[in-house]
């Protein structure tokens, strides 16, 4: 199967001045889709970070996934921002 998965409020916790450089794990929502990842299904992070702003979160993103032991197989920015 193949997994598309929200970052912010998902499987990590993001201040409200939207610094995602600041963002916190959610270590048993990571722990749960690593598993999935662990399965053999396809997980792919797809997130509105700098969607608004025009800031490119690419290398903090990555870096933080690596921080925090984030399986994956792609990540793509560029979601589009909406309130529901």
């Amino acid at each position: 199967m193949i997994y598309y998965i929200d970052i912010d409020e998902t499987i990590c916790i993001t201040p409200e001045d939207r610094n995602y450089a600041n963002s916190t794990p959610m270590n048993e929502r990571i722990a749960h889709f690593n598993k999935l990842y662990d399965e053999g299904n396809q997980i792919v992070y797809w997130t509105a970070r700098g969607t608004v702003t025009g800031i490119d979160w690419t290398e903090v993103t990555k870096q933080q996934f690596k921080k925090w032991g984030v399986k994956y197989h792609k990540l793509m920015l560029g979601k589009p921002h909406y309130d529901m």
